[in-house]
């Protein structure tokens, strides 16, 4: 018997694919497959709570596939191997599937499967994603292309696939089965693709309001952003999907926008486009560039900043016990949740590459591992940026200070998260080491003893960081680098 395969990727979803609605259109019985590469689960940006995410929204992507008909496959293991089980003992004609842009060593597995194809005498074809672009030279032209993919129609679900009688979807295993150990988050969103799309409509319906106000504050953030960057990562909803809706709900809006129902609507829609367009924008990066998890953007600068692994710094820093109580209340939160909003992202990665002058590579890989949003070409293009290392960004060093009094004035973020001190009154919630022996004990919080001490002067480290990277983009070998980065790299919206 001959086959159509439908590789599923970061895809998870039966609306708007592309790859699956060409496959039932083949004409032939159609096969849906997920392989998990044995090698992800062991690399250093990935943890349990990416694989568990997957698992859950594949059990959701099986159960509506059997509803029309079709079946899902799942492998842990080697595609190609798999790819050669399967043609034993059915012929496999043709492969679908979306293009997937990742680190080199799913380029890697991409490239394997296009040559299995070749020797095997499989069709082969890939679909674009998103608004990303593959084989593009220069980004001169990237804009318009985007635009135009991500403003086409929407692909239907289909009605009907047909599979082989015989076949029956495999179950999809525990992470447990799969030898790793599950890390609990709190507040962890609903998986799959229904979930994705209430999610959506919750924040064109209500949410989204007051997107552009309150998308800074870790503490309004959590209602007021979208909330779908798990979903987009897994490809549980496609971004085209998103830009439909939004562009759904901006039409509404125009009709009458002073209106009570649409008020503030206009400015967070623009605000959240923006993103929207930023999402593609980043993710390109890494089509021309898979190894930004260890080569610099501009590596002739990364060379001038030396930047030193410390250990007791890094501990300190990943674990949230830097003695500063906004800091530490952010990253304890993204490590309790697997998410936290953009702006605190920024923060956490500033702070440990500006004022604790640690490798990006390390506190990249440690972030990755905490986002359950992990999206590797938003991640490390937001490394490199809030890390200084592309020559073609502005220096982004982020003053603890004024981000606690900026997004948490009562403090009352930072007792949440951050226990120590959740007696400590609004005057010292800020700087806690300002208070007298007395005041300590009045409050339940010796500094030194149940809740440390800065671990460094945070405003000397960082103007400190600050003063070396601009040192260091003075460079003529550094300044020569940055304009390649830009032809490559740059945003063109200004031009």
């Amino acid at each position: 018997m001959s086959v159509s395969l439908v590789w599923f990727k970061r895809d998870l979803r039966v609306s708007d694919n592309q790859a699956l609605q060409e496959a039932v259109n083949s004409q032939l019985p159609v096969i849906c497959l997920f392989n998990l590469e044995s090698e992800r689960i062991h690399r250093k940006d990935v943890d349990s709570i990416h694989i568990e995410w997957e698992l859950d929204c594949l059990r959701e992507l099986r159960d509506s596939l059997e509803s029309i008909g079709g079946k899902l496959l799942f492998n842990f293991g080697s595609i190609v191997e798999e790819l050669t089980k399967i043609n034993q003992q059915y012929q496999i004609k043709k492969i679908f599937s979306n293009e997937e842009t990742g680190l080199t060593w799913s380029w890697e597995v991409d490239k394997s499967v296009a040559k299995w194809c070749i020797e095997n005498q499989v069709e082969f074809t890939e679909f674009p994603t998103n608004g990303i672009v593959r084989r593009l030279d220069s980004r001169d032209n990237w804009k318009k292309e985007r635009d135009s993919r991500v403003s086409k129609e929407l692909i239907e679900t289909p009605e009907h696939i047909i599979s082989p009688q015989e076949l029956e979807s495999d179950q999809i295993p525990s992470i447990e089965h799969l030898g790793l150990t599950p890390r609990q988050l709190k507040q962890r969103p609903e998986p799959g693709e229904k979930a994705a799309l209430s999610v959506l409509f919750s924040f064109l319906d209500q949410r989204g309001r007051t997107y552009r106000k309150h998308m800074s504050s870790p503490i309004t953030g959590q209602d007021a952003c979208s909330r779908l960057s798990p979903y987009l990562s897994s490809g549980c909803i496609s971004i085209r999907q998103i830009f439909y809706h939004t562009r759904r709900k901006q039409k509404r809006v125009k009709q009458n926008p002073r209106s009570a129902e649409n008020r503030g609507w206009t400015s967070s829609l623009s605000s959240f486009q923006s993103r929207l367009a930023w999402h593609c924008h980043f993710i390109q990066r890494l089509e021309f560039e898979s190894t930004m998890d260890q080569i610099a953007l501009n590596p002739e600068l990364d060379e001038q900043l030396q930047r030193e692994y410390d250990e007791d710094r890094f501990l300190a820093w990943s674990e949230g016990n830097t003695g500063w109580p906004f800091f530490d209340a952010c990253m304890r939160y993204l490590t309790a949740t697997g998410w936290i909003n953009f702006r605190m992202r920024a923060m956490l990665q500033s702070v440990a590459s500006y004022t604790l002058w640690l490798p990006w590579q390390e506190t990249g890989n440690h972030l990755a591992r905490l986002f359950l949003d992990y999206e590797p070409g938003i991640h490390w293009s937001q490394v490199h940026m809030q890390s200084g290392v592309t020559g073609i960004n502005s220096v982004r060093a982020y003053s603890i200070r004024k981000q606690s009094e900026d997004q948490d004035p009562q403090g009352d973020f930072i007792r949440e998260w951050v226990k120590e001190l959740s007696q400590v009154p609004t005057e010292f919630i800020h700087e806690p080491w300002l208070m007298s022996l007395d005041q300590q004990k009045q409050y339940g919080c010796m500094i030194g003893k149940d809740y440390p001490e800065p671990i460094i002067d945070e405003k000397s480290a960082r103007k400190e960081g600050v003063s070396k990277s601009y040192s260091a983009k003075g460079n003529a070998k550094v300044k020569q680098r940055s304009k390649l980065v830009y032809d490559l790299h740059g945003s063109r919206r200004r031009r």
